[in-house]
């Protein structure tokens, strides 16, 4: 209304003080009713860290997560889930210098809580509030943490990870083994390139330490800059330990002696010379008994199958052997038992056929606090990709170890359950697989619609939804575009948008011969449909063109679909739901599919 007084004061030609005056009355009103002036702008973003996935994108980690539990499951574990927030107390003091990572949530009803860190700390407290000694478990969850995101290396404060833990009481290094096995199996099945697995022990680590001089004081602090070793040069991590961390020139420089020591991996050599250097062990003995009979290729590990020289790989045996002799470390109870895991955890991975990725690399450290053995992480050699010029830069994929003492800090009584896991980085593996998709233009389909039900003609939605309530009661996974009379070519090119497979088209003719019209979508073939249809255990066919070996298939098709459905599904049903994806096009010819409703 003001403002309409002030349009009709202009129109009217008034005196411009009069309008000058309704035109401050104006803005003092939107003042006071909270106009766009003073307003602050909302700005459409996600937080820092965190992100959106496209239908496209879900595709892509559907499958990823769909491998790695299937690897999960493979090794008999079962799921659980816990709380995406814990007690601030349960979190603290768990994750050394990371601990300033923690996200904490502001007083809700007298409880301090925090975003969960990660997902084993959880598992610990699981444990022993439920007084759980034994299990083998996975956990797939989001997980949250304060740091400097970088998005494009797949790195984010709010993040999916993929654990699978071990807990309770073994024999030694078998659980460990298992679980770099699955890391291993993993990565090959989802193809990423060439890897390594990268392993060692916080006892030979420790004892390393001690033997070098550090402060027991020190040795956690000392451990976290350590663990920076495949992010920095030795120099800088140098500098951190003495400058920042207080530890003697001296010290460091021991400690530089070692952590620069890698496993060798060379890969293979001849099983003549590797029988030669070493003796004893089951696993040796195995490859042993496969050469001198010549049966190398079937001993199950990682013998290549060259006939003229069977290699075995030796990733990391070399160095354990050298180490055992070390004047300083051999006499550290601590390293010799670490050292002494290490060599029986490589015949397990030998028996297991992967030492050809693994790797025993001192400098590997893992800062969390709560490790106690076998420490292990997983990282991409090179990522080559035709597309790109740059590889693909993403860091580790996947980390874990052995860590016995956390469950007990939860239990009232101190009571110990020793566990060892593995944590898979899904963020940084789909950051490759999404780039890699892109850079490759690949059409990845979003939905799972095994077929579109069209009509040819106007007027037969009632058709459509009948026939399409058949075909989801039978368990088929289909479509119907919700307009009443959709023009068929839209149908027909929202399957190839789509990437649907198949048509079932209903028509003024099909209705009257009680069939239904089948369309494959990619070679845009029409069949003419066969009447058959199941009457009892019996398949009737009023046609003679059905091929005699396509008859058992039918049969036997039909026979299991009306244990199920009665009878009352088509032959489009059957085909869909029994005859594998691949084979579709060798039983196209003989479909019908729908019994329609006066039959």
């Amino acid at each position: 209304m003001a403002e309409e007084a002030v349009q009709r004061l202009k129109q009217d030609k008034a005196d411009p003080d009069e309008i000058a005056k309704e035109v401050a009355k104006l803005l003092e009103m939107k003042v006071q009713l909270g106009g766009d002036e003073g307003k602050h702008k909302f700005v459409l973003k996600t937080p820092k860290g965190t992100r959106d996935y496209s239908p496209k994108q879900m595709a892509i980690r559907e499958r990823v997560f769909n491998a790695i539990i299937t690897c999960f499951k493979r090794h008999g574990a079962e799921v659980i889930d816990t709380p995406v927030f814990e007690l601030k107390e349960t979190l603290t003091g768990k994750y050394g210098e990371d601990s300033k990572l923690i996200y904490d949530l502001k007083d809700q009803g007298g409880e301090l809580l925090s975003l969960r860190y990660d997902l084993t700390v959880p598992f610990a407290r699981y444990l022993a509030m439920n007084k759980i000694t034994n299990i083998k478990r996975y956990h797939i969850a989001k997980v949250y943490r304060r740091d400097n995101p970088a998005m494009t290396r797949g790195r984010y404060r709010e993040f999916y990870q993929c654990d699978f833990d071990i807990a309770g009481h073994f024999d030694p290094m078998i659980p460990d083994a298992e679980c770099l096995k699955i890391v291993h199996e993993i990565l090959s099945d989802l193809q990423l390139g060439d890897f390594l697995i990268k392993v060692n022990d916080r006892c030979i680590l420790d004892g390393m330490f001690a033997v070098c001089g550090v402060p027991d004081s020190k040795f956690r602090t000392i451990c976290s800059s350590v663990d920076k070793l495949d992010k920095m040069p030795w120099e800088e991590v140098r500098s951190e330990m003495v400058g920042e961390k207080g530890l003697s020139p001296e010290a460091a420089d021991h400690i530089g002696e070692y952590v620069q020591l890698h496993g060798e991996h060379r890969g293979v050599e001849p099983l003549a010379l590797f029988f030669q250097a070493r003796q004893g062990g089951p696993a040796m003995e195995r490859h042993k008994a496969a050469y001198t009979t010549g049966q190398a290729h079937r001993c199950g590990c990682c013998c290549t199958g060259r006939p003229e020289a069977w290699l075995v790989s030796t990733g990391g045996l070399d160095l354990i052997e050298r180490l055992l002799q070390d004047p300083k470390l051999s006499q550290n109870k601590l390293a010799k038992e670490g050292l002494g895991d290490m060599k029986l955890l490589f015949e397990y991975l030998t028996l297991f056929g992967i030492t050809g990725k693994i790797s025993f690399d001192l400098s590997l450290a893992r800062g969390l606090d709560y490790y106690t053995g076998v420490i292990f992480e997983a990282v991409l050699l090179q990522q080559e990709n035709d597309h790109v010029e740059e590889p693909v830069s993403v860091g580790s994929v996947a980390g874990g170890g052995r860590y016995d003492g956390l469950v007990g800090m939860f239990d009232p009584k101190g009571r110990k359950v020793p566990c060892v896991g593995v944590s898979i980085g899904i963020e940084r593996i789909f950051s490759i697989l999404e780039q890699r998709v892109e850079a490759s233009e690949e059409k990845i389909r979003t939905t799972e619609t095994q077929v579109l039900v069209a009509s040819a003609q106007k007027k037969l939605l009632e058709e459509r939804l009948k026939l399409i309530t058949e075909l989801w009661d039978a368990g088929i996974k289909a479509e119907v575009l919700y307009k009443k009379n959709p023009k068929l070519l839209n149908q027909l090119q929202y399957c190839e948008d789509t990437g649907i497979p198949l048509v079932a088209i209903v028509g003024e003719q099909e209705l009257k011969d009680g069939v239904v019209k089948l369309r494959v979508v990619a070679t845009r073939e029409e069949v003419r449909p066969v009447v058959a249809w199941c009457e009892g255990d019996w398949l009737l066919d009023s046609s003679s063109q059905l091929r005699p070996a396509l008859q058992t298939q039918l049969y036997l098709t039909l026979q299991w679909c009306h244990q199920v459905v009665h009878g009352k599904v088509a032959l489009l049903v059957h085909i869909l739901s029994v005859v594998p994806k691949g084979e579709i096009r060798g039983v196209r010819h003989c479909h019908l599919m729908w019994k329609a409703s006066k039959a």
